[in-house]
């Protein structure tokens, strides 16, 4: 039997993934595999590259700040208050405005959770360390685990 998952502001599972902050709100066993709920803050031109969930299905919703998506050859650029939904098997990659900003980050089925705590850190609430240049053979290596395909140049 499930139980509910409940978190005040601030609260949650937080770590540093890539350039962002990411406080996870509810994962693989809050929803019983259904899905992962993320949100997430990152700089200016924070942005992970082309890529393809074989796995998942990815909705983003703009918290605060903007930020452009593509996918598939198309491509949008929402303020807070915009939604897109990233079809699982499409190319996409997104990429935060000029002032940064935050997004809550929904993934179907949940395993996006379990990268973030792969590859990033454990961090406090109100840890905010400074961004580090991505270990590229490392981040392929975690993705693959994870069935998401980098589509580096």
């Amino acid at each position: 039997m499930q139980t509910p998952t409940l978190h005040g502001p601030g609260e949650g599972d937080w770590y540093q993934f890539l350039a962002g902050r990411n406080r996870v709100l509810a994962g693989r066993k809050a929803t019983d595999g259904a899905m992962s709920i993320i949100e997430f803050e990152a700089p200016a031109g924070f942005g992970p590259p082309p890529h393809i969930h074989r796995l998942e299905d990815e909705m983003f919703y703009v918290l605060e700040g903007s930020a452009s998506f593509w996918c598939d050859n198309e491509e949008v650029t929402y303020e807070a208050g915009g939604f897109c939904w990233l079809p699982k098997g499409l190319p996409h990659r997104f990429e935060m405005g000029p002032e940064g900003g935050r997004i809550l980050q929904i993934t179907t089925p949940a395993q996006f959770e379990d990268m973030i705590a792969d590859y990033g850190f454990p961090i406090a609430a109100d840890e905010h360390p400074e961004p580090e240049p991505p270990d590229v053979a490392r981040l392929v290596e975690v993705c693959e685990r994870y069935q998401i395909d980098l589509l580096l140049p």
